[in-house]
């Protein structure tokens, strides 16, 4: 079952991991796509990365995760059986090549919020879902985001973007 958990170190109220104030910190880990077995394939989504969202500020082929109260990011992928929703350590999703974090604001939900959020999204989000172009993780990330109450997307670029990445199948962040 899905659930959060606050690091180890100095209590927050009530005996729950860390201060409060440092764990409200939603920030969103993004992966460069380079799970495929051709070598060349992956070396070619690392170019249109690099030329759309580095030198143009356009996008790329990115997969995202959620990191909320802890050191787990959330995200969701493809499964036949149970929920698609998973956790992983924070940059350490071994199926993809880390490219950076980005801050989006600070929940005001308490940690059993987030628990009971991640509950649901994890019955709503069945990994047989999974859709590359229509569910993906990153349209798990932008749910999650507004459950969480903070930006889908960071910067100026965010209407623009929003608006493309739902016709690009949330491809192109």
């Amino acid at each position: 079952s899905a659930a959060v958990t606050a690091g180890e170190g100095e209590e927050g109220p009530e005996g729950e991991g860390p201060p409060v104030d440092e764990m409200k910190e939603v920030v969103l880990h993004v992966y460069d796509v380079t799970n495929s077995d051709s070598e060349k394939t992956n070396n070619t989504i690392l170019q249109i990365n690099r030329i759309f969202k580095d030198r143009i500020g356009l996008g790329g082929i990115f997969h995202s995760a959620v990191q909320v109260y802890g050191e787990e990011e959330w995200s969701f992928g493809f499964c036949e059986n149970g929920s698609g929703v998973f956790s992983c350590p924070v940059s350490k999703n071994p199926m993809y090549t880390y490219r950076e974090r980005i801050v989006l604001g600070e929940t005001e939900c308490t940690i059993a919020t987030v628990n009971r959020i991640l509950r649901e999204l994890s019955r709503d989000w069945p990994g047989h879902s999974y859709d590359l172009l229509s569910r993906n993780c990153n349209h798990f990330c932008d749910v999650l985001c507004d459950r969480l109450g903070v930006p889908k997307l960071p910067g100026k670029e965010s209407e623009f973007l929003l608006r493309n990445q739902r016709r690009l199948g949330a491809l192109f962040f």
